[in-house]
């Protein structure tokens, strides 16, 4: 059974440096943290067996488009922390940077939590994530510089673009996304993501 991400607020008695942080997830590898931009600790649960499969087809999915676009930039799993310009570590279910962006980075930064927004983003709401929460988290990644971002809720058979400058686009039931306005010629394929 999944359960919900435990949020920890230690701000009162401890502030983690981004070090600390970094220090903390290698000692505990088994979990899987994030942190807000208020510094809380976010202990995110382990999936269940629906939301893994639906995770691995998304995630091939971008790795097929990536190897195939290799100049272009670099793809992510959901195992990957970013830390964002307004001070959050997030590990987004699947990433991609642009290849400049990514090289502009110092090598110890592309090996710990790389400080950079990615480019494009997708977040795939699991049966006990609150679909509010999500939402918030999704608008945190365009404010921080994000060009796309795909929330993908099974739940509601809907799919929400998040891209700057626009409303919220949601489409019900769609078979297909067209994410060629960060990844040319990337089509994801939807339908089994939302089954």
């Amino acid at each position: 059974m999944e359960t919900s991400a435990l949020i920890l607020d230690f701000n009162n008695i401890l502030v983690l440096s981004d070090e600390q942080f970094y220090q903390l997830c290698r000692r505990h590898p088994d979990i899987q943290f994030e942190r807000s931009a208020r510094g809380e600790l976010i202990i995110m649960p382990p999936t269940g067996g629906v939301s893994g499969n639906r995770n691995f087809g998304l995630t091939g999915q971008l790795s097929r488009w990536v190897d195939d676009h290799p100049e272009l930039g670099l793809g992510f799993d959901s195992s990957t922390c970013f830390k964002l310009p307004n001070g959050a570590n997030r590990a987004p279910d699947a990433a991609w940077v642009r290849r400049d962006r990514w090289n502009a980075l110092s090598p110890e930064a592309q090996e710990k939590f790389p400080p950079l927004a990615p480019d494009f983003v997708v977040e795939l709401r699991s049966r006990t994530d609150d679909l509010k929460t999500l939402q918030v988290k999704m608008q945190e990644y365009i404010e921080s510089g994000v060009r796309l971002g795909i929330l993908l809720n099974p739940q509601d058979q809907t799919v929400e673009l998040y891209q700057p400058g626009e409303a919220v686009q949601c489409l019900e039931n769609p078979s297909t996304v067209d994410c060629g306005v960060v990844l040319p010629g990337f089509v994801l394929q939807v339908r089994s993501l939302l089954s």
